[in-house]
């Protein structure tokens, strides 16, 4: 128990040695302080002007450099582009013109053989069409003849099957001539 009361009391001696203001605000060291900050603001001061700025004014030097060299070369590429698409446009141009006097002749060829085929159909389309009225006609009639056969058939069924008496045909025709005035 002893030594911890001994070790506490030192501890607290330490800390009243260092209860002074903090060393950089000290009045006591500014002289020191100015110094070290002169030695080393000149060492920087070297290093930077004998190291530093001739490495980064080499390379700035260089980039300068590579940089007129590259302007030099797009310049040339340019030109060299400008002159091949010029010459695109003219052979763009001349392919134009070819390519709408072949549309124009082959459009001149498909119209006359459109036209020729054109006249052939509507020729076969007429003789379809007379043939295709001919047998509609001869539909229609033959339905018209059997409109009376079958009322008469669907009349009998209804009645006998209605009323559940068999009536006769000729009872059922009578009375179907009778409605429809024929």
């Amino acid at each position: 128990m002893a030594s911890n009361v001994n070790t506490t009391a030192e501890v607290h001696h330490a800390g009243a040695e260092h209860g002074g203001a903090f060393p950089p605000f000290d009045s006591s060291t500014f002289a020191s302080q100015i110094l070290w900050l002169a030695i080393t603001f000149g060492l920087f001061y070297v290093l930077v002007s004998k190291v530093v700025l001739p490495r980064i004014g080499g390379i700035l030097e260089a980039r300068s450099e590579k940089i007129a060299r590259d302007l030099e070369e797009a310049n040339r590429l340019k030109t060299e582009s400008e002159a091949a698409g010029a010459a695109y446009e003219k052979s763009l141009a001349e392919a134009r013109k070819n390519a709408q006097a072949i549309a124009s002749d082959t459009r001149s060829a498909l119209n006359a053989s459109i036209d020729a085929k054109r006249h052939e159909a509507d020729s076969a389309l007429a003789t379809k069409i007379a043939a295709a009225e001919a047998t509609i006609a001869g539909i229609k009639a033959k339905a018209l003849a059997e409109v009376d056969g079958i009322a008469v058939e669907t009349a009998e069924s209804l009645v006998s099957t209605l009323t559940g008496e068999a009536v006769g045909r000729d009872d059922v025709a009578a009375a179907v001539a009778a409605v429809t005035g024929k």
